[in-house]
């Protein structure tokens, strides 16, 4: 079969056989295999039949980029665009938009849900993510009878089990089409000082100075044992490149692509030429002389680059656009550069497999060990695709590293939790059996049934959070209390923030301080975040006196989020310039920007919350003195 001047391989046939009955499918195959053909075959069928399909992306940057290439391929009219933050061509068929936005239209009820056929999970696996699998399991459960799903996902060694729980809840046929085989073979290695690029089981086997390490370690001789150098592994696998180069720190990607160029250049004057022009071009000139670009620029004009998501979306869009163009030869990166982004290279390298995870150091798992090294293999270009792992001795776990390398069998997991928001809206759109119904239809609660029949208390939960919303005003009765529906429209920190802004409260605040209030609410820190606290005290006391008459808000608002904020948000909305801000704290430019864009989010969900007319103007308002610079949307 051919489609789009492609001949489909055995399993997308199947996929499409199985969308031509108008079946559910989940597409579990390795990563560049042409899982997307087969959404485009979804996409290309309904728009036909003038029926509307939604794509969920798991990040916004691939939000971005899947607008971008659905253009080119379907035209202007037929795509548009939802995320938190903007909003573009509402009504056009094709609609791309994060899993959140969907799952908060299932909640409320949006009539646009009753037009659309098909929904494309892409990256379905993110359903194991501890903060958002929720979201995934929510898309699922509160989606209608008619709608059907393409859940596309590189390897789920339970896909039947996943495939079964869709089926048993939607009360539909799910088909589970699997594919293994890569189009590229892919051969793992490790680098280790003593033998270079090798084979995992002769580094087991070569026991020579192992000993040797492990002794050093406990001792005060560390400094005199040999580590593996990536300049090294670069200088080795030349005849392997380009090369992707894992590491799960920022500044080591901007270190070490820095320490590369002093030692190498792979770009002619011809070439340093196009990159130079194609930078100051894309990167304003009021942006160019930050640290950041001018440290970027110096690499590229090399044939190396660093990404990451701290650079500024227009220097990662250079790097991706340079990469797709075969002008970057060594590219360091953190692991968000393999969400999605179709960049395939002939090998893919690891600083380490060891990653902090926001509470230790641990080890990746199978799951993300294959994300990242998937990305090795260049369809139509490379016979085989290398992922090298570099090794430290008398350090390194070698047999969990040749555990997680042999296959990827993490399965998908249910990481389900019951949400205020969720609650009140099951309140506001269904009667109390149907609500209990929704609840048991999560997958832990469908596993645990079926492997069991155990007791999951998942009624015992929802009942304690209806206390709390009683207690809180939410509810009279068995009904929502005008504050009740208010929260329906916040999906986080849904409670902090009606507490806050079901009020007059904003009468009391300007502008700045109402954006404030929000960032500092929203505001997810980091171990070594710096903000200048100089000059905040007359403001911050003023939002502490105002606010302070809640009780709830009282004990649940960060008072050091708010004196953080101060300085940073209420500059910005004031009409300070972005570069500016960037002198005011630790933050790098693309959290800088993310924040801000999540507080124009945030700002919007309360708009809609609201009935207070004034409130909306102050809002607007509020909204308009942060959507400019380089936080506005460009596409």
């Amino acid at each position: 079969m051919q489609f789009k001047n492609f001949v489909l391989d055995p399993f997308q046939e199947d996929a499409v056989r199985s969308i031509d009955k108008g079946n559910s499918v989940v597409v579990s195959a390795a990563t560049g295999t042409g899982k997307t053909l087969i959404a485009d075959y979804i996409i290309d069928k309904y728009l036909k039949h003038n029926r509307r399909i939604i794509y969920t992306a798991p990040i916004k940057a691939l939000s971005g980029q899947k607008y971008r290439d659905f253009k080119k391929d379907y035209g202007e009219e037929n795509i548009g665009i939802m995320t938190g933050d903007v909003v573009i061509n509402p009504d056009a068929p094709v609609l791309i938009m994060t899993t959140e936005i969907y799952r908060n239209m299932l909640l409320t009820k949006d009539i646009l849900i009753d037009q659309v056929s098909y929904v494309i999970f892409d990256e379905i696996h993110y359903i194991n993510d501890i903060e958002r699998g929720t979201i995934w399991e929510e898309s699922v459960i509160f989606s209608p009878e008619h709608m059907r799903f393409l859940c596309l996902s590189a390897t789920i060694p339970n896909a039947e089990e996943f495939a079964s729980w869709i089926q048993t809840i939607k009360k539909h046929d799910v088909d589970v089409v699997k594919y293994e085989k890569r189009a590229v073979p892919l051969e793992h290695y490790v680098y280790d000082v003593h033998l270079g690029v090798t084979r995992i089981d002769d580094v087991l086997k070569d026991r020579s100075t192992t000993e040797a390490h492990k002794k050093a370690r406990r001792s005060k001789d560390k400094k005199k044992m040999p580590k593996p150098n990536h300049i090294d592994l670069i200088f080795s696998i030349r005849d392997k490149l380009p090369c992707i180069f894992f590491d799960f720190s920022r500044a080591d990607t901007e270190r070490r692509a820095v320490e590369l160029s002093r030692k190498i250049d792979f770009l002619n004057n011809e070439q340093r030429r196009h990159v130079i022009e194609m930078a100051n071009g894309l990167i304003s000139a009021e942006y160019r002389s930050l640290e950041s670009v001018q440290k970027l620029k110096h690499v590229l004009s090399k044939g190396i680059a660093f990404h990451h998501a701290g650079l500024l979306p227009k220097a990662k869009e250079l790097v991706e656009l340079l990469f797709s163009e075969g002008l970057i030869k060594v590219m360091y990166a953190t692991e968000t550069f393999a969400v999605g982004i179709n960049m395939p290279a002939k090998s893919v390298c690891f600083a380490s497999l060891e990653k902090f995870d926001g509470i230790s150091f641990r080890y990746i798992n199978s799951k993300e060990y294959f994300q990242l090294a998937g990305r090795a293999g260049r369809r139509g270009i490379d016979k085989i695709g290398y992922a090298i792992a570099m090794i430290e001795r008398g350090y390194t776990d070698l047999e969990k590293v040749k555990r997680m390398s042999l296959r990827d069998d993490i399965p998908i997991q249910s990481q389900f939790k019951l949400s205020f928001n969720t609650v009140l809206n099951l309140i506001n759109n269904h009667t109390p059996p149907e609500r209990e119904t929704i609840l048991k239809m999560n997958f832990d609660y469908y596993l645990k049934k079926k492997e069991s029949s155990q007791q999951v208390r998942i009624m015992a939960t929802y009942n304690n959070k209806i206390k709390i919303l009683k207690s809180l005003g939410y509810i009279e009765g068995d009904n929502l209390t005008d504050k009740g529906r208010f929260a329906t429209k916040i999906y986080s920190s849904e409670i902090l923030l009606t507490e806050l802004f079901y009020s007059d409260i904003y009468q009391e605040l300007s502008d700045e301080e109402l954006n404030i209030l929000i960032a500092s609410v929203i505001y997810e820190p980091r171990g070594k975040d710096f903000f200048t606290l100089k000059g905040i005290q007359n403001e911050f006391n003023r939002i502490m006196r105002v606010t302070s008459r809640q009780s709830y808000v009282q004990k649940n608002l960060n008072k050091l989020h708010v004196k953080r904020m101060c300085r940073v948000i209420g500059d910005f909305t004031a009409g300070e310039k972005f570069s500016e801000l960037l002198e005011l704290c630790s933050l790098d430019e693309g959290d800088l920007i993310r924040l801000i864009r999540r507080i124009i989010d945030m700002i919007r969900q309360i708009d809609k919350a609201t009935t207070d007319r004034e409130f909306n103007e102050r809002l607007h308002s509020c909204q308009d003195k942060l959507y400019r610079d380089v936080v506005k949307f460009e596409f």
